[in-house]
């Protein structure tokens, strides 16, 4: 998980970073890397026997909610 989450901090740091593609780089789409980063954690999840739907949905509406309640504009 750590390869996989420092792959998609290169590509974000080669787009809005400081840091620039070396020429002999390959180069690399962001979203491939969000989504190997995601099967990654999909794959440690069902190792230990998580449900990720429950858990997202328990997260997701725990922040909604209680901690980003006044962050956004709510639809009317």
């Amino acid at each position: 998980m750590m390869e996989e989450t420092g792959e998609l901090a290169r590509e974000i740091n080669h787009l809005y970073g400081p840091k620039r593609k070396k020429s002999n780089e390959r180069v690399r789409e962001m979203s491939d890397e969000i989504v190997d980063v995601i099967f990654t954690l999909v794959c440690l999840a069902n190792s230990k026997k998580i449900d990720l739907d429950k858990a997202f949905k328990k997260i997701v509406k725990e922040k909604l909610n209680k901690r980003d309640k006044n962050r956004w504009e709510k639809k009317k």
